[in-house]
């Protein structure tokens, strides 16, 4: 049984063993693990004219016993001297358990089956959902075979810890990719003479030729079928994301779109003195605030399906 209980539970069931003593905990939170244990039937939680209790079991009281801490019966008067009254009992002192709204939540998607939906509220007290469920994904403590969700309802802010589906957990067999372009796939030839490169710098371009390369000739030998997408040369900067594919590769009837992007480094505009002189001249003059130049980064974005955190791959180090 032991085994179901974390160690915040394990603490909140101890110190209801003792009796509950003051001072142990810095707020109410221990009440959702209090909460776990009365759904497991160890401990009874009672809420009478705004006053909060919690007592055990004899499951509870059981459980403890066997992990060999003695309960604090509620009616039992210690043993003392003849003749003298006996010394209040001294309840074990549960070391104050330190947690934070990472832990809080995760713990009480356990507790409620990896499904919560909170309320929505608004005002300087009101809880960002959000940013706590962003903050329980940087923690490190969710299982790397789960994801957590958190989105907006209509029945309130929803927070989902879901298991991610065994495709995408498979460990990938990395692709050759050739160093050099001797039978260069039809594909690749005809993006090859396009007139403006993609929209790449020729030193980007022919990397990203031998990837795409790779990646024609790999699904190819799986039975897909590639083909020569709509994209012509370099796509607007105001919609490079939403260009049309530079090529597709169709698996299963489904057909998937790739385009072929190039990063760009961002530096801080140093204006000059043209710019300022207009910008002093026009009131409606805006001088830029950065400068965008060309990386020798790359970045896939595939385009049909059902859209998933896949759909990216870039030279970036996640």
């Amino acid at each position: 049984m032991h085994q179901d209980l974390n160690e915040r539970q394990q603490a909140v069931l101890d110190w209801v063993g003792q009796g509950c003593p003051d001072g142990v905990w810095a707020d109410s939170t221990y009440k959702v693990s209090a909460q776990a244990l009365q759904n497991r039937v160890l401990v009874r939680i009672t809420k009478r004219r705004g006053h909060w209790s919690a007592h055990l079991t004899d499951k509870g009281r059981q459980y403890l016993t066997e992990r060999g801490i003695r309960p604090v019966e509620p009616n039992a008067e210690p043993p003392g001297r003849p003749g003298r009254k006996p010394a209040p009992p001294r309840p074990k002192t549960v070391p104050k358990a330190r947690t934070n709204y990472a832990d809080r939540l995760l713990e009480e998607l356990a507790a409620n089956d990896g499904c919560l939906i909170k309320s929505i509220e608004s005002g300087p007290h009101a809880v960002n959902w959000a940013s706590r469920v962003s903050a329980a994904r940087k923690s490190g403590k969710i299982p790397h075979t789960q994801e957590l969700y958190g989105y907006r309802t209509h029945r309130g802010y929803e927070i989902k810890l879901v298991d991610i589906p065994a495709w995408r957990l498979a460990e990938l067999t990395p692709l050759p990719v050739p160093s050099r372009l001797t039978k260069p796939h039809s594909v690749v030839a005809a993006l090859q003479k396009q007139p403006q490169s993609m929209g790449l710098t020729k030193p980007v371009q022919g990397r990203a030729l031998r990837i795409i390369q790779a990646l024609i000739t790999a699904t190819e030998a799986q039975g897909h079928k590639a083909a020569l997408g709509t994209a012509q040369g370099a796509p607007p900067p105001h919609r490079r994301r939403k260009a049309p594919p530079h090529f597709t590769i169709t698996a299963q009837g489904e057909s998937v779109g790739f385009l072929v992007l190039q990063e760009q480094d961002r530096s801080e505009h140093i204006p000059t003195d043209e710019e300022l002189a207009d910008a002093k001249k026009y009131s409606w003059m805006r001088i830029a605030r950065f400068d965008y130049t060309p990386s020798n980064r790359l970045r896939f974005m595939l385009r049909g399906g059902n859209p998933h955190r896949a759909s990216e791959w870039a030279d970036v180090p996640d």
